[in-house]
């Protein structure tokens, strides 16, 4: 099978695979420099309200695919880099479930999602010690905004592979679900992000992520949305709300 990057969209919810088999979900050239396309495509699909991020069978992402990065004039980091803004930038939420290794680029791409769930038995590392790479300063800034400084320097000075104990501890994952059990609970999960106002979350996640600075944008939407009246209304008539904006 050719690695790629597999995608599907079902009751409001996009699920993008990372498909390389045969070297654990390692991201090659292609999958890298295909994804910043896959993910503005799926932005504007209105129909789409959450983002999960996951790899084919039993593994998330095993890194990136040394092999095919040492092409001429290829820029591995670059390539890496661009995809990792794009995850982070998409405007809904995101969520990567994560199964066995998430190393390397893997964790760079989980860190730039919203959110993290992942089976019990999953390995975390950031390698670039290994290979005697200087991690991107985008990527430790986000990384070190996750973990926290100290939590950052222990993963990027040892390479060292960590479980998903301490991975929860640390906050580089929100929730650690036993063994059979993460679909499901990301099934759960997502159900509950769409069936919440877009419009909250939109506003959310910019300031969140420390984007400042849209305030009378986003107080202009809320008058606009009908999302606020609508909530209140539902909350008043004890039925779940509607909510439109986005849509």
């Amino acid at each position: 099978m050719e690695p790629q990057l597999e995608h599907a969209v079902a009751d409001g919810v996009a699920t993008v695979v990372i498909s390389n088999p045969a070297k654990r979900n390692a991201m090659t050239a292609g999958m890298w420099r295909a994804l910043p396309g896959l993910l503005e495509r799926l932005a504007a699909d209105r129909g789409v309200r959450a983002l999960v991020l996951t790899g084919a069978g039993d593994t998330f992402c095993a890194g990136a695919d040394i092999s095919s990065l040492r092409e001429p004039g290829e820029e591995p980091q670059g390539l890496a880099v661009r995809a990792e803004e794009a995850l982070a930038a998409f405007p809904k939420p995101t969520l990567a479930a994560v199964r066995g290794y998430c190393v390397g680029g893997g964790s760079q791409l989980a860190a730039a999602c919203d959110l993290r769930f992942a089976e019990e038995g999953a390995s975390f590392g950031i390698t670039p010690a290994r290979l005697g790479i200087v991690y991107p300063a985008s990527s430790t800034r986000r990384l070190v905004a996750l973990v926290g400084p100290s939590a950052a320097k222990y993963l990027l000075f040892s390479g060292e592979l960590i479980g998903t104990r301490r991975a929860l501890r640390t906050g580089l994952v929100d929730e650690v679900l036993p063994e059979g059990e993460l679909a499901g609970r990301v099934a759960e999960f997502t159900r509950v992000l769409v069936s919440r106002s877009q419009l909250t979350q939109g506003a959310a996640k910019e300031f969140a992520d420390g984007r400042f600075g849209r305030d009378a944008h986003w107080a202009e939407q809320a008058r606009g949305s009908g999302d606020t009246s609508e909530g209140v209304a539902a909350f008043l008539e004890r039925r779940a709300p509607r909510f439109t904006y986005g849509l």
